[in-house]
């Protein structure tokens, strides 16, 4: 089958000092200092064998991610600017919808049969170490990522832990257009991200809070979106692409503007009647920009998360936290809590409709052609079709 696959070599940048779990396991913790010379092809692959707990996916639909265009981007010494856990070579590819073609062996995939239609979670958690035991499943100890560690889904078909599978079927009913459909279906998993970043990780906020978002690329987009189905009373944004600029207006934005434009500080304090903002979402990947002007708008008891990747460190006045009694808070993955049924009942009624979110398609046959694409930092959602 075609695939699009991720090589890189593996050379710890200069100073930096490799683990015992990264010379055990051959994954690197932090990938932007162990790969370097990333090299994307579609290439011919054996088609994945359906084993004991798993089901085998035919592909239908698979986006193209912040993180993929991470492994395809390099700093000046060629290395990968992706930040977080991966093992190389590896098919990309983790936000993605399919129909169920076979059932492994095992009780696990006994509430699936072959024709159901899927989505996926991207975080392989085990359910044995002490963090999933406790209710932490994107903290697992002994993780797996679709696409980062392990194949992923730009291909034409993929093997999966039937735990990881979710029904669609309300996705399909709210759109009849079932190319369109598979598509809304693989942006599940994103806005499973921005979910578990307001709600699980960020505690939420009640109804008629301001939200500020900023950085509106498809997980923007979702926290925007997953604000107004809350109630936030306003929701104000912040985006240097103008393209991603309208897409915010579209999906529910109340007031967006170009950072570059605007000191967005003063702009969330005037429409806040300086009050300030009570819940921040980094989703940019800039925070060296966006957390200054988060810290001068948090109103008392404010909140900021963080789903943005970036790989520095970023100067921080905690007095500020102090005296407004607020709180910063690191979010990672989209497992568990009941978060993907709630999404994909979110979209099925309507309360978040990604579909003005797909700007692109792209065959597989044009993955590499995708990637490049995202660069560009235009798009909203870029869809790969097997």
């Amino acid at each position: 089958m075609k695939a699009l696959r991720l090589s890189a070599k593996c050379e710890p940048r200069s100073g930096y000092v490799v683990t015992e779990f990264e010379k055990q396991t051959g994954k690197a913790i932090q990938g932007f200092n162990m790969w370097c010379h990333p090299k994307l092809e579609v290439v011919d692959v054996p088609e994945p064998q359906v084993g004991p707990g798993q089901v085998l996916i035919r592909v239908r639909a698979c986006g193209v991610c912040g993180s993929d265009m991470h492994f395809y981007e390099t700093d000046k010494d060629d290395y990968i600017l992706y930040p977080g856990l991966t093992k190389f070579p590896a098919i990309l590819g983790h936000e993605f919808a399919g129909e169920i073609v076979a059932v492994g062996p095992g009780p696990e995939g006994q509430q699936f049969s072959v024709g159901d239609r899927v989505t996926v979670e991207e975080m392989v958690w085990c359910g044995h170490c002490r963090p999933c035991r406790d209710g932490f499943p994107n903290h697992c100890q002994n993780l797996e990522e679709i696409g980062f560690t392990i194949d992923g889904a730009m291909a034409e078909y993929i093997a999966v832990p039937a735990k990881l599978c979710w029904k669609v079927d309300d996705v399909f009913t709210r759109y009849t257009d079932e190319t369109l459909a598979w598509q809304v279906a693989a942006t599940t998993e994103p806005t499973c991200v921005a979910y578990n970043t307001i709600f699980e990780r960020g505690e939420g906020f009640r109804p008629g809070a301001y939200v500020v978002v900023y950085g509106t690329g498809p997980i923007g987009l979702a926290a925007v979106q997953l604000a107004k189905a809350a109630g936030a009373a306003r929701v104000i944004a912040f985006e240097v692409s103008e393209a991603r600029r309208n897409l915010a207006k579209v999906v529910g934005a109340d007031h967006v503007y170009d950072p570059a434009n605007v000191v967005p500080s003063e702009v969330v304090l005037e429409h806040t009647r300086g009050e300030g903002a009570d819940f921040s979402v980094e989703a940019a990947g800039a925070p060296e920009k966006t957390i200054p002007e988060m810290e001068k708008t948090l109103a008392i008891n404010g909140k900021i998360a963080i789903v943005g990747r970036a790989a520095q460190r970023v100067p921080m006045f905690l007095e500020q936290f102090q005296v407004r009694r607020a709180q910063l808070y690191g979010a990672q993955g989209h497992s568990g809590h009941g978060i993907f049924p709630s999404v994909i009942r979110l979209m099925g009624c309507g309360a978040v409709d990604n579909a003005p979110m797909i700007t692109a398609r792209y065959a597989l046959s044009e993955a590499v052609e995708a990637i490049k694409q995202s660069t560009f930092r235009a798009d909203g959602k870029i869809i790969v079709t097997p």
